[in-house]
C-alpha cells in the first residue's frame, strides 16, 4: 500500500481531450476519484497525459524497457523476439513498462527477415497446413499476438509466404481470438497482408504510397496502420546502403495521410531497437516523440496522434485499464510542460513519469 498522490494544477490530456486544469489523485497504483492528498506534487500548470503505448518495439535487456520507460512509454508491443523467454524475462518489473509479445514471427523458408534477425528455424511456415503448427507453438510460449512477415521477392530478392498461407495463419490466430500483425514495407506486401484479413499493418511501403481507392477498402475491412515513420524515414534515409532499392520516405508519408483521411485507425508504433542486425537502430522511448511528430506532419492533428499513443491502442487492443486519465484506471502518466495538443513537440518537455504509480522520473 503506498500513499496517496495528489499532482495539482494540471491540465489533463484523458485520451480524448484536453481539460481544464485540475487535481489527479494516484493511489495504490491507480487514478482515484479523491480530489486531494498528503503527498502533493505541483504540476505548475503543465499537462498530465496518459503514459504512452508504443505499438512495435523489439526489446533485448532491461536497460532499454527502462529508456522507453523514462521518455514516458509505459506499455510496450516487442514485435518480435527470438523467443517468447526473452519477454517473458523483461515483464512485471516495478516501476517498468509492461510487455505484450508476439515472440518469433511467421516467414517462409529462406526467408531474409528470419535469416537476418535470427529466429529459429520454428518460424518457417512451410504452407497453409503448417499454419496450425506454428499457432500452437507460439499460444504454448505465451505470445500475446501472431505476427506474419509478409515480404515481396520482386523487391527483396527474399522468399515470401503465399496469400493461402497467410490466410491460414490468420484463420487459425483468429480461431483462438488472437490478432494478426502483418511486417510489410511494400505496397504488394501490403496488399497480400490485407487480402489475407490480417488486423494490423505495421511499417508503411517504401516503394509506392497507398492510393484513396485501396485505403476506403482497408479502412471499410476495419484494418489497423501502425506505420512506423521514424523507421521508414530512416530506412529511406539510408537506403544507398540497404538492400532496399527505390526507398522513398514521400510514399510512406503519403499511405499515411491516405489512411488518415479515408479513416483507417493509426496507431503510434516506432519499431524502437538496437539489433545488430536491424537495417537501422531506433532509440527506445524517445522515437516515440518523433514518431508522434511525423504522424502531425503525415496529416493527424497533434490530438489524433496523442489518440494513436493512448486510448486508440488501449481500445484496439483491450488494455481497459489504461489509456485515459480517469479513475480505476492504471497510474501510467506522463507530465509534460506546455500544451502537446497545439504542439505535439511540447511531448518532449517531461517533468515526470509514474509507471502503476511509482514516479520513475
Amino acid at each position: 500500500m503506498s500513499d496517496p498522490v495528489a499532482i495539482t494544477h494540471v491540465k489533463v490530456f484523458d485520451g480524448k481531450a484536453l481539460t481544464d486544469e485540475r487535481t489527479v489523485v494516484i493511489e495504490n497504483g491507480v487514478i482515484s476519484d479523491a480530489t486531494t492528498a498528503d503527498r502533493i506534487v505541483d504540476g505548475e500548470h503543465g499537462t498530465l497525459l496518459p503514459g504512452f503505448i508504443d505499438s512495435h518495439v523489439h526489446l533485448t535487456n532491461a536497460s532499454e524497457l527502462e529508456q522507453g520507460t523514462r521518455w514516458g512509454s509505459t506499455t510496450m508491443l516487442d514485435m518480435g523476439s527470438p523467443t517468447m523467454k526473452l519477454t517473458d524475462s523483461l515483464r512485471h518489473r516495478k516501476g517498468l513498462a509492461d510487455i505484450r509479445g508476439v515472440g518469433n514471427p511467421a516467414s517462409a523458408p529462406g526467408g531474409m527477415q528470419t535469416a537476418r534477425m535470427g529466429f529459429p528455424a520454428s518460424s518457417a511456415v512451410t504452407g497453409p497446413a503448417d499454419a496450425d503448427r506454428f499457432v500452437a507453438e507460439r499460444i504454448s510460449e505465451g505470445a500475446d499476438y501472431i505476427k506474419v512477415i509478409v515480404e515481396d521477392p520482386r523487391r527483396m530478392g527474399s522468399a515470401a509466404l503465399d496469400v493461402a498461407t497467410i490466410t491460414a495463419l490468420v484463420e487459425s490466430a483468429h480461431r483462438a481470438s488472437l490478432k494478426v500483425i502483418a511486417h510489410v514495407t511494400t505496397l504488394a506486401a501490403l496488399m497480400n497482408a490485407a487480402e489475407a484479413g490480417v488486423d494490423i499493418l505495421t511499417h508503411a511501403p517504401l516503394d509506392a504510397g497507398v492510393d484513396e481507392n485501396l485505403a476506403f477498402s482497408l479502412a471499410k475491412r476495419g484494418v489497423v496502420s501502425v506505420p512506423t515513420l521514424i523507421m521508414m524515414q530512416t530506412v529511406a534515409s539510408r537506403a544507398g546502403q540497404l538492400p532496399t532499392h527505390g526507398a522513398d520516405y514521400a510514399h510512406a508519408r503519403s499511405t499515411v495521410s491516405a489512411l488518415h483521411r479515408t479513416g483507417v485507425n493509426i496507431l503510434a508504433g516506432t519499431d524502437s531497437n538496437m539489433a545488430p542486425a536491424s537495417p537501422a537502430k531506433i532509440q527506445h522511448g524517445e522515437s516515440l516523440h518523433d514518431e508522434l511528430r511525423l504522424l502531425v506532419e503525415a496529416g493527424l492533428t497533434p490530438v489524433e496522434a496523442l489518440r494513436s499513443a493512448t486510448i486508440a491502442p488501449a481500445e484496439f487492443f483491450g488494455f481497459s485499464d489504461r489509456g485515459m486519465i480517469e479513475a480505476g484506471r492504471r497510474a501510467d502518466l506522463l507530465l509534460i510542460d506546455g500544451d502537446p495538443t497545439q504542439d505535439i513537440a511540447a511531448t518532449r518537455a517531461i517533468r515526470g513519469v509514474w509507471v502503476t504509480g511509482i514516479q520513475v522520473r
